[in-house]
């Protein structure tokens, strides 16, 4: 049996930078050990396995080793594909049913946004041995907060963040799930930036990370007074996200690239 499979870039507008995701469209749910092993074969941070359920599409994503709630980059190459294959008419805005709810993508010129719950803060102190893991200074972090399952750590400045050479190793003991690192952006036209590890889930760097985004612009917002901001992940690939908080929402905005389409012959 073969099975349509497509990677995208997303949060760029050229292929070979942003966050590459696998991009599966199924006619009807899958078994979780097909979708677990496609994604360990694709070996890319996220693969989306989505197929039309209530009106709209079921979506579900999965790392190399473990299934998640909310991935940003793979719901934008996700609603990228069905526009793209024309199983979405173009003019029609795509809606996904999650682990984390009903999530919505619309057409935005010639990228996308998508419409996601935002993320609500808990301060807390530094994790032991949480510096020495991302490879920084204890003076470097400024501030620790959890979301979810993940940390959100701000750092005293950009080159900090950029410079930092983490110990994976290290970072997969500690309890977070995740750590996302923000610091305020010193460039023109870059509010803040950031990078996300996520080494127990088999993702060492996810180069842009989407979901990250619905805890980060809320607290950029806070910080720097606005509802509107341009983010940049600074991975080795990078990627921009044009962001606007609404409330209890996070509409986050990019554009996307297929780069590989295919069949990918296995039974699901």
């Amino acid at each position: 049996m073969s099975v349509p499979i497509y990677i995208v870039d997303a949060f760029t507008e050229h292929a070979f930078a942003g966050n590459p995701a696998a991009v599966c469209l199924l006619e009807q749910p899958a078994s979780e050990e097909f979708m677990s092993q496609t994604a360990a074969e694709m070996n890319l941070s996220e693969t989306a396995f989505l197929w039309p359920e209530n009106g709209g599409y079921r979506l579900r994503w999965f790392t190399p080793a473990a299934e998640v709630k909310l991935c940003g980059h793979a719901t934008l190459a996700s609603a990228h594909t069905l526009w793209e294959t024309g199983r979405l008419p173009r003019d029609k805005r795509a809606e996904f049913h999650t682990l984390s709810g009903v999530l919505t993508a619309e057409r935005d010129g010639d990228g996308i946004t998508l419409c996601f719950p935002a993320y609500d803060l808990v301060p807390a102190e530094p994790l032991p041995g949480l510096a020495a893991a991302l490879g920084a200074e204890e003076a470097d972090i400024e501030e620790v907060f959890f979301y979810a399952d993940n940390a959100l750590v701000r750092l005293r400045d950009e080159s900090v963040l950029r410079n930092l050479s983490p110990d994976f190793a290290a970072l997969k003991s500690l309890s977070p799930r995740a750590v996302a690192i923000t610091a305020e952006g010193g460039g023109e036209g870059v509010d803040f930036v950031s990078r996300f590890f996520a080494p127990s889930i088999g993702v060492n760097e996810d180069p842009v990370t989407g979901s990250a985004h619905t805890a980060l612009a809320p607290f950029w917002a806070d910080k720097l007074k606005r509802r509107e901001l341009t983010a940049y992940q600074a991975s080795r690939r990078g990627g921009t996200l044009r962001l606007k908080i609404s409330e209890d929402k996070v509409f986050l905005s990019g554009h996307a690239v297929t780069v590989v389409s295919g069949l990918f012959h296995a039974r699901p």
